[in-house]
Parts: C-alpha cells; structure tokens; sequence
C-alpha cells in the first residue's frame, strides 16, 4: 500500500485528493499547514508528497521543499499550483520538486503523475485490485469486468461497486453507502441508492446465474456469492 503525504491548505482539494487516492488503497495523511507538513515530511516514511505551492502563514511549498531537501530527503515530491508560468515552474523545479502541476487539474492525471513518480524511484506501482468470485475491478483503470465481460459503469457506479466490494460478504447500511459513496451526512429521503443499485443490478447480474448483490432487507445491502439470511 503506498503512503502519501498531502501538504494543502484547502479543505475541499485536500478532501477531493485524499479519497481519491483512498479509493486507490493508498494510506494518505493530510496536513493544513506547512510548519506540519514539513514535520511529517521530514519524520515519516513516504512513497510520495503532494505538496500545494501557495501556503498560509508565510511558509509555503517553496520553502518546504528547500527545507526537504536541505535535510538529503529524496522523496518524490509533486508540487500543485495555481501559478502557471514558465518560471515558476522552473523555480520548484529546481528547488527540488520531482512534477509540477497546475490548478485546476483531472485526478487521473495527479494519480498517473504519482505513478510515474513510483516508478521512477523503483517502487512498486500501486495495481489495486477487487476481486469477488468472477468479478474483477482495477481501481487504478476505473474497469469493472465480469467473466471477462466488460461491465460499462458510470462513475459513481464503479464507486459504489467498489465500496460493496471492499466490504464483500457484510451488510453495508444506506447510511454507510450516502456517507461513502454520495459524502453526504445527511439522508436527503429520496430513492437515490435504490436507482443506482437497481441499475448496478442489471449491469453486474444479469444474464449471470450466481446474483452477488444482494438486499438486505430493512438495512441496506450486500456483496457475495452467497445470499444473507432472511
């Protein structure tokens, strides 16, 4: 499992980045400031830092990143930003940061980046996969595929697939699934989870004789070969 620090003052990009990579098994520590941030990058042990440029408090990326590397620390470090000219790229650049990308920016590009960070320092590449009977999902390529058929999925039903999957043979409640699937605290009373798991149904089921979602009735639902007992 690889472990990334996040070094970003933001609440909603901190949040947006760290369960995205969660979602890619990573173990993932978020710091809001840089005077912290710096301390967990020099103290821990991690496979990558994603480091924002513009931090409060008069200590910001730049100025991590020279104290990092000041201290012989080598871990790749990918600087976000909203600055975009060619000099200050050059500036981290030569400061030490190891990628530089630019704000606003797709996540599947942030995680390709840290991928090719990986292996560039010859650690192992994260290949996350979730496998349930003949079902297979590659967190990393977003595809879901049974007995070799591939399943389209929209996005937030590969989500919610992958939390069923992580919780294989338990009974995940409505709560658990709007609060990691939807990120919503609240039940906003409507058939939101019956819609997507009748439509995950007909993609992932059908036509196959072993169903694997099941309800659980009165609670939520589950994913397995064997179905709960009523």
């Amino acid at each position: 499992m690889p472990r990334f620090l996040i070094i970003e003052d933001d609440p909603q990009n901190a949040r947006f980045l760290a369960e995205g990579m969660r979602e890619l098994q990573a173990e993932v520590c978020v710091c809001p400031d840089g005077v912290e941030g710096l301390t967990q990058a020099v103290t821990g042990h991690w496979d990558a830092i994603v480091l924002d440029r513009m931090l409060p408090d008069g200590f910001d990326g730049l100025k991590i990143l020279q104290a990092l590397r000041s201290t012989g620390d080598t871990t790749p470090v990918l600087v976000l930003s909203a600055l975009s000219t060619t000099d200050e790229r050059v500036r981290c650049l030569k400061a030490g940061c190891d990628d530089y990308l630019t704000k606003p920016f797709a996540f599947s590009e942030l995680q390709a980046r840290l991928e090719a960070l990986l292996r560039r320092v010859n650690t192992q590449a994260p290949v996350p996969m979730l496998e349930v009977a003949d079902l297979k999902l590659n967190l990393l390529s977003r595809h879901a595929e049974r007995a070799g058929r591939t399943l389209l999925l929209q996005p937030r039903e590969f989500r919610l697939l992958a939390f069923l999957a992580r919780h294989v043979d338990q009974t995940v409640t409505r709560t658990m699934l709007l609060e990691s699937v939807w990120d919503y605290r609240f039940d906003p009373q409507t058939n939101v989870i019956d819609v997507h798991i009748s439509r995950l149904r007909n993609k992932v089921d059908k036509g196959f004789a072993l169903p694997l979602i099941h309800t659980v009735r009165g609670v939520g639902y589950c994913l397995s070969t064997q179905a709960p007992a009523a």
